[in-house]
């Protein structure tokens, strides 16, 4: 029986999530596989993957920051704010100067109303955003609130009527790089989408513990390639260690005598990782129980 637990992939270009997912499914030898946080096929880097009981996990992974290292292309606009799509617009960036693009670079980072791009996993009336645009139709996405805590401007390259500019950023779950790249091309009047996305954290896993699908290949024949539960629990949430009785009422759902301080990751004596509990109400509640 495959044991539950996170496999952390450093995914290559040109796949989808999806493919990932259907890969390691092969690998751990169980349908029971699911993702936090879609990459989109042009985009590399940090992919978290559920196994068994931690898929559970992973729509509460889903809402802890990323961290992303991109490339920004100004002087042009895709219909997908990426390399990926058709060229809408070409606007000469060569007249864009350095402090008009760091202040425009600027006004990206903080709590923003961002819309997001067109070509998302959004779903609008049941279905998919990107479908709905690979369909032909016109879809308006409302604004939604997201925060970018720290965008820091690396190279700053000038091409033939383009300007590529390297950033690295640190931003909320449901922020989208590629709508910045659009929302700054727009500012400056040129255009602007990615060219290369790399996300290279997802909450406390970074590319320093994700391994390549080559790598998982060798990892799982071996009889590794999971983190455990309990240690992708104690990595992701702050942790309490609970006393016997108090591990038989969370092994029943009931509420504890606990002043937690947000969702807490609870475990038994003996380690076992045993639910999410969070305040509410004046006691410790059961977000999730995994036992």
């Amino acid at each position: 029986m495959t044991e539950p637990g996170l496999v952390v992939v450093d995914k290559p270009g040109g796949m989808t999530s999806h493919d990932v997912v259907a890969r390691v499914r092969r690998l751990a030898g169980t349908r029971k596989v699911g993702h936090a946080g879609t990459l989109d096929p042009m985009a590399t880097g940090v992919l978290v993957l559920g196994v068994d009981r931690a898929t559970r996990l992973l729509g509460h992974l889903m809402l802890t920051d990323k961290a992303y290292a991109a490339t920004i292309r100004l002087g042009a606009s895709t219909t997908t704010d990426d390399a990926e799509g058709e060229e809408l617009t070409r606007i000469s960036a060569e007249g864009v100067g350095e402090a008009d693009l760091r202040a425009a670079l600027a006004e990206q980072v903080g709590e923003l109303q961002q819309v997001p791009t067109a070509v998302s996993a959004i779903k609008v009336d049941g279905k998919r955003a990107y479908q709905r645009v690979r369909a032909g139709e016109e879809v308006d996405l409302p604004a939604r609130s997201v925060t970018v805590h720290e965008l820091v401007v690396g190279g700053v390259r000038r091409g033939e009527e383009v300007l590529d500019v390297d950033v690295r950023l640190r931003c909320s779950s449901g922020t989208y790089v590629r709508a910045i790249a659009r929302d700054v091309g727009a500012r400056l009047g040129v255009g602007g989408h990615l060219t290369a996305l790399r996300r290279t954290a997802v909450g406390p896993y970074g590319l320093d513990v994700a391994r390549t699908l080559e790598q998982l290949t060798d990892d799982f024949a071996a009889g590794s390639g999971l983190v455990p539960i309990a240690e992708a629990a104690r990595a992701a949430f702050p942790a309490y260690d609970l006393d016997d009785a108090a591990a038989a009422d969370v092994r029943v759902g009931r509420p504890l005598d606990l002043a937690l301080s947000g969702l807490t990751a609870v475990f038994a004596p003996s380690g076992e990782f045993l639910a999410l509990y969070e305040p509410r109400g004046g006691a410790a509640r059961p977000v999730a129980v995994f036992v």
